[in-house]
């Protein structure tokens, strides 16, 4: 009689088990991001990965790693006339929550907000020779790590164990220092980011 009992409760503890499991995603994306900071810049390419950890049916640690292209500035706007070109790019990381609306349907729509920090990388073209070695190092002040803020919304797509994630967010990573703020005329680096993720839940 003891081990019916026991197999009974193992088996009614056994979907619940498996439940809690399919809560937690990991996920790759890509997308498109523009810097708000420069009016009809060109849309340039992003891409990273994450990992969801559910905590309940609505609450989930996120954390996401991945890359910002081309974050322009409005002084870079003079060099539009040259063919010198100068691009700043990030690589971040960063952590936070997100709140999940019908978590057992097929459509689950969804908003989050992170912190994180984004390495800046300050780049230029259309130079050659000994100017473009004085430019790279001079650039080479931006190349350190600043803090970054994020919020973002949008709408997963489940069938199974696989997901696709149709989301936007909005990161904004702090100018820092004097010469950093200079090149975005004294505010932070602002980007829209819309992307397409394809997850696996376990």
């Amino acid at each position: 009689m003891r081990h019916l009992i026991l197999l009974g409760a193992a088996l009614l503890a056994w979907p619940a088990a498996a439940h809690a499991q399919t809560r937690n995603d990991i996920q790759g994306f890509g997308g498109l991001t523009v810097g708000t900071s420069t009016f009809g810049s060109a849309l340039s390419p992003t891409f990273g990965g994450r990992i969801d950890v559910g905590l309940t049916d609505h609450l989930q640690l996120i954390g996401e790693a991945g890359r910002l292209a081309d974050i322009s500035s409005p002084l870079f706007d003079v060099l539009g006339f040259t063919n010198v070109g100068v691009h700043v790019s990030a690589y971040y990381g960063e952590g936070g929550v997100r709140l999940i609306a019908s978590p057992h349907s097929m459509v689950r729509p969804y908003a989050e907000a992170t912190a994180g920090f984004a390495r800046l990388n300050a780049g230029v073209s259309g130079l050659s020779g000994p100017a473009a070695a004085i430019a790279r190092t001079a650039l080479n002040v931006l190349n350190r790590a600043q803090p970054m803020l994020g919020v973002g919304g949008g709408v997963l797509l489940q069938s199974g164990p696989v997901s696709v994630d149709l989301g936007y967010r909005y990161k904004k990573v702090d100018a820092g220092d004097a010469i950093i703020a200079a090149l975005d005329a004294g505010d932070s680096y602002q980007v829209n980011q819309v992307r397409v993720g394809i997850g696996f839940r376990f």
